[in-house]
């Protein structure tokens, strides 16, 4: 069986948990107490997973993914690629729209309180800030439902069609 190597697997579950733990705090932080520092630890996840990209966009490259069944349909393989993709764009834009509104505030941006990030040069009012603000919220929730799409699509494989794709990242 074709499977993702360790470095891969180990990037691939690493992110996941950290992705996920950012969505529930960056959508759930009003309803969490005000003591818990649930924004500064959801920007320092999300300034991890940006890192983490860098990493796994170079290790990509290094080592190419294994290929699909070819048994799979081709509209399967077509969304498969096309929800990946999108999770590569949202593990680059999500945490640089945040780093731009957090750049435009008065608070330093921290990593888990260890040291300070540079801010990026905007200003409040400058159109990038504004978009990033628009759009963070909105590109959140669209995550969280290709995460649930990609949760169902591997349960799918596994426990329906009892292929080998979900065990490939096993």
């Amino acid at each position: 069986m074709d499977r993702y190597n360790g470095v891969a697997r180990a990037l691939h579950w690493a992110m996941a948990l950290l992705i996920i733990l950012a969505l529930v705090l960056g959508i759930g932080h009003d309803a969490l107490p005000k003591d818990w520092a649930v924004i500064p630890i959801h920007k320092s996840i999300g300034l991890t997973v940006l890192a983490l990209t860098l990493v796994r966009i170079i290790w990509r490259l290094a080592n190419p993914a294994p290929r699909l069944s070819a048994a799979m349909p081709n509209w399967e393989k077509g969304a498969a690629h096309a929800t990946h993709a999108l999770f590569y764009i949202f593990m680059i834009v999500l945490p640089l729209s945040g780093w731009i509104m957090t750049s435009e505030g008065t608070r330093p941006l921290n990593w888990f309180f260890l040291f300070d990030v540079p801010k990026l040069p905007v200003a409040k009012g400058d159109m990038l800030v504004d978009l990033a603000g628009e759009g963070h919220e909105v590109m959140g929730f669209i995550w969280a439902a290709l995460i649930l799409l990609h949760i169902g699509a591997a349960l799918r494989h596994h426990y329906l069609l009892k292929d080998n794709v979900m065990r490939r990242m096993l």
